[in-house]
């Protein structure tokens, strides 16, 4: 007995070109192309989607350097002292908090700046 699968071939394709819908020419005709182009396709998704997390955490960094440089601190320093005046503010809310409100942004870094000088090294 033969057996065919057509049903489950058509619903296979129909659902990859659908996939593949509002590409230009044969990359949303051919099946050949289009196959390409879907498997292309989710290998980036699923590559950006961990390129965006390091992409953000770029940019708030340098947010963060920015205000922090505008204040007279490095960076470096500034994350080093929010260590040292126990506070947890993550870089996506200290970097938000430069933007909105600098006010309250000047107020961490006043408590950062004063961690920082209670535990400045002796000079020798």
């Amino acid at each position: 007995m033969r057996i065919s699968y057509g049903q489950a071939t058509r619903k296979k394709k129909k659902r990859i070109f659908k996939e593949a819908r509002g590409m230009r020419g044969g990359r949303s005709k051919l099946w050949r192309s289009v196959q390409e182009l879907v498997r292309r396709n989710r290998v980036y998704a699923f590559r950006d989607r961990r390129v965006r997390k390091r992409d953000f955490r770029q940019l708030w960094i340098t947010r963060l350097t920015a205000a922090c440089r505008m204040r007279g601190l490095r960076y470096s320093l500034f994350i080093h002292g929010l260590e040292l005046a126990n506070i947890t503010l993550n870089r996506k809310v200290l970097s938000e908090m430069a933007i909105r409100s600098p006010e309250v942004f000047d107020e961490v870094f006043n408590a950062v700046k004063q961690a920082l000088a209670a535990k400045a090294p002796v000079a020798v």
